[in-house]
């Protein structure tokens, strides 16, 4: 059972896990990237495979985990603070766009059809600890 992968994290592109991949490989921990090639080739497939998996052996499991969430970026203010949960106090938030009006959702399908990045999106924030979401007030 040892000598088994499991997967530890999944990434929307391969150069997200490849960063992950060689912080891993330089502790000593063997790792390896399942659907980076697929990913890679046609990136619009991402969602629907399920993204690049990164993959370690059972017995490095805990130890990759621990690495992966030592040098996990959260969100930050404009001045460089780490965002703090209205909730619990927690400093573990990560951003998210979200499309809950009518702009948004006339943004989302103008740069779906031309190809373009969406002109107005709506930035959330959750709290990965108590899954409390909010916006950040300026």
């Amino acid at each position: 059972m040892q000598d088994t992968f499991v997967t530890i994290a999944k990434f929307p592109y391969s150069t997200e896990a490849q960063i992950a991949k060689g912080r891993l490989e330089a502790d000593g921990i063997n790792v390896f990237l399942r659907d980076n090639l697929t990913i890679d080739t046609d990136p619009l497939v991402s969602q629907a495979i399920g993204g690049v998996k990164l993959k370690v052996l059972a017995k490095d499991e805990e130890k990759a985990r621990a690495i992966l969430q030592s040098i996990k970026a959260y969100s930050l203010d404009d001045n460089g603070n780490p965002i703090i949960c209205p909730n619990c106090k927690s400093q573990h938030i990560e951003m998210y766009t979200t499309i809950k009006n009518l702009k948004s959702l006339f943004s989302f399908l103008i740069g779906f059809i031309t190809g373009t990045l969406p002109f107005s999106t709506r930035y959330q924030y959750k709290c990965e600890d108590c899954n409390t979401e909010f916006p950040l007030k300026n």
